[in-house]
């Protein structure tokens, strides 16, 4: 493995676009550090600590939303306008023509997407600015509102272009890279602060890190393990013959992934759960607040029973948008492609649609896995979870994919595969 690193970082290209990766997310990292004037930041801090929600962002931002920091947002609008945009390219049929026009069409789409982020990033700018952060603002004036909020959106600008800047010149994706970076930063203070508990406080027994450990890497190894897997159909093209020359008659498969969403369905799961305790922050004394923090957080089974069904039908609900059966049987009957077995047309497509539904309901199950078992781990363990199943399937799914990257990068100049 290390001969391999040392091949790669001789090829001269290969190592420049490793140097200008890690310089980005270095130029990253630092801005996360960089505080938003005029805020108290200890007030977001303590509300924080308190809402899953906000949790789940600061965790996406490495820290810089319960810090406050230009870069408090994080990439999470481009996030919410990319599947936005997704979803309007099922709906509108110009977005669809523009999708099925090649790379001129993309970039038509991805003009969209700046556009909707920089909107949604200022929506939500000044959401957090007169909701949340409205008891933290030290000038209370229409200039003080609009200056944190306009510095909160040129932080989402910023990164969106710095992550685009990555994808073309770097190794990665970018986007996907910045939010690694977010998670794996957050990997000392966990280490020290459970090291803290285990031998400073003594609030938890150190025979408990090995476990912790342990079950860490298991988590891990079970992402990887469904997240790799697919089911294969198998599918025979018929011979034609145009001239002298015969097309046709090989046999391929069309491969449907196990988890073919990702981490989608928790983060929409954890969003309309966190709903209400966003609600309730503006009516901190009524019953309708009081009656939130006893049943809507994590230790109670009704937030565990609902968390659960939400993950089963967003994965449902992304799967019907991104996987059409229809228009795969029609695109296979019309180059003459037909499923061993099955009759093109109709037959196909229904054949299609009962094994999709099938997998689909595997990956389900395992994202509720993924997204449960670490909170009943957490509250059994009396520890605090510092990385949740929403970290671990986008730290691993991000590396998987810029490994493969690399290892394509290598292969084509001869080399030998990045994993051997």
């Amino acid at each position: 493995m290390f001969e391999t690193f040392k091949n790669a970082w001789r090829i001269d290209d290969l190592r420049k676009k490793i140097i200008y990766t890690l310089l980005m997310l270095l130029v990253y990292r630092v801005g996360s550090f960089i505080p938003v004037p005029g805020i108290d930041s200890s007030y977001i801090r303590d509300l924080v600590e308190g809402n899953t929600l906000l949790g789940l962002l600061d965790i996406i931002s490495g820290g810089a939303f319960a810090n406050f920091t230009i870069f408090a947002m994080g990439i999470t609008p481009y996030i919410n306008a990319s599947i936005i945009m997704q979803l309007l390219t099922v709906a509108i049929p110009r977005l669809e023509q523009l999708a099925k026009e090649g790379q001129e069409g993309q970039k038509k789409i991805a003009q969209y997407t700046r556009y909707a982020t920089v909107v949604l990033a200022f929506i939500q700018a000044i959401g957090i600015t007169y909701g949340l952060a409205g008891q933290a603002i030290q000038n209370k004036n229409f200039f003080g509102y609009i200056l944190v909020a306009l510095t909160l959106t040129a932080g989402t600008a910023f990164l969106m272009w710095l992550g685009e800047q990555i994808t073309d010149k770097g190794i990665g994706n970018g986007i996907s890279l910045l939010i690694f970076t977010s998670i794996i930063s957050r990997l000392p203070l966990a280490v020290v602060s459970l090291w803290q508990l285990a031998f400073v406080a003594k609030t938890m027994s150190p025979w408990s890190l090995p476990l912790v450990v342990v079950f860490a890497v298991l988590m891990v190894a079970a992402v990887i393990f469904v997240d790799s897997g697919e089911r294969r159909i198998p599918v025979q093209y018929a011979k034609r013959v145009v001239g002298r020359k015969v097309y046709g008659g090989q046999s391929t498969h069309i491969p449907l992934k196990v988890n073919s969403s990702g981490v989608l369905p928790i983060i929409f799961a954890v969003s309309i759960l966190s709903l209400p305790q966003i609600i309730s922050q503006f009516f901190p004394d009524s019953g309708f607040n009081r009656w939130v923090e006893a049943n809507f957080n994590q230790s109670t089974g009704l937030y565990g029973v609902l968390y659960a069904l939400f993950i089963v039908f967003f994965t449902y609900f992304y799967t019907q948008i991104t996987f059409n059966p229809v228009e795969i049987a029609n695109n296979l009957r019309q180059y003459g492609g037909f499923v061993q077995g099955i009759r093109p047309g109709k037959p196909t497509a229904d054949y299609l649609a009962r094994i999709s539904n099938r997998i689909t309901l595997v990956g389900a199950l395992f994202l509720v896995a993924v997204a449960i078992i670490p909170i009943a781990a957490s509250a059994a363990a009396n520890m605090p979870m510092y990385f949740g199943g929403t970290a671990i399937l986008i730290v691993v799914g991000v590396a998987l994919e810029t490994v493969k990257q690399l290892e394509a990068q290598m292969l084509m100049r001869h080399y030998r595969g990045f994993l051997k």
